[in-house]
């Protein structure tokens, strides 16, 4: 596979979000195909309690899939939503103006907010995306108030296997590629479910994790192949060498049709959830309490 320096990590992100389409064409996909339904982002925010006042910190709002469940849950607080895509911002202004909260151009790597100034910080399906998360992660727990709360939501390593498989199957037809890592497999090493707890207790006292397994079902191939087109600019660097991304979803289309003609529709397994990280709130606030206070525990 072709490694990626942090620079051309971080030139493939800005590609794959200069605008909201492709992230668009996924939402999408996950909402109509997903087994059994459900509100993504409202079982997202239910893994925390909400006062009603929070002021909230939305990183990588993207899409704006999170504002009108936010401005439910804070009817008299604030939200912030940022994004490091001008583009996503552009295509959001309106729609967050309309809720009363404010929508910021910025790095989640060099937050520019006073220290303690949040409740709440989202970080949805983004961590994963920045060449360093530690950095981003210093600045979130730097931000956030010390009974504040992290929530972060992103993909198992395990997420959608079939995927990963068909991915593999297609590079070894196209070169004698023998690796056992796959364009599309599960989650980027940098941060998943698996290693996100471990990552977030270098910044944070507490951590859970709460899991929501999943399936797409897909009856033909063109969301399948839609979903993986939309993925290009993330992926296509991943590709070995020699190896053109139109030939590689030739073969992809090539399986995936033939599959769904034999078996009647294509089951892909998903795995995601959410992490809760905080210092001495949400769910450690009665034990920190206790501690304080000099009980026994």
């Amino acid at each position: 596979m072709t490694a990626e320096s942090p620079e051309a990590r971080r030139d493939s992100v800005r590609r794959a979000y200069a605008t909201d389409e492709k992230l668009e064409v996924r939402r999408r996909t996950h909402e109509q195909y997903t087994v059994p339904r459900i509100d993504f982002a409202q079982w997202v925010l239910d893994c925390i309690a909400w006062r009603g006042d929070e002021r909230v910190l939305d990183l990588g709002a993207g899409t704006g899939s999170y504002f009108a469940p936010v401005r439910a849950r804070i009817p008299a607080g604030q939200l912030v939503a940022g994004d490091l895509s001008l583009g996503m911002i552009r295509r959001q202004q309106a729609d967050i103006a309309s809720r009363g909260a404010l929508l910021v151009n910025l790095d989640a790597q060099a937050l520019p907010f006073p220290a303690a100034s949040f409740d709440v910080v989202l970080a949805n399906h983004v961590l994963y995306h920045l060449p360093d998360p530690e950095v981003a992660l210093s600045e979130i727990q730097r931000v956030l108030k010390p009974e504040g709360q992290l929530l972060a939501a992103t993909n198992s390593t395990h997420n959608m296997p079939e995927l990963g498989t068909l991915c593999r199957r297609a590079l070894l037809l196209l070169t004698d590629f023998s690796s056992d890592a796959g364009v599309l497999a599960g989650a980027p090493d940098n941060f998943s479910l698996e290693n996100g707890q471990r990552i977030l207790s270098r910044h944070f006292y507490a951590v859970a994790r709460y899991d929501l397994p999943s399936t797409l079902v897909f009856p033909e191939p063109e969301p399948v192949l839609a979903y993986l087109e939309s993925m290009r600019d993330l992926q296509e660097p991943s590709l070995p060498e020699g190896i053109a991304w139109d030939d590689f979803m030739g073969v992809m289309r090539e399986q995936v049709t033939r599959l769904i003609a034999h078996t009647g529709k294509m089951i892909v397994h998903k795995l995601s959830g959410a992490l809760v990280a905080t210092q001495e709130g949400g769910f450690i606030a009665e034990y920190v309490h206790l501690l304080r206070a000099g009980n026994p525990v």
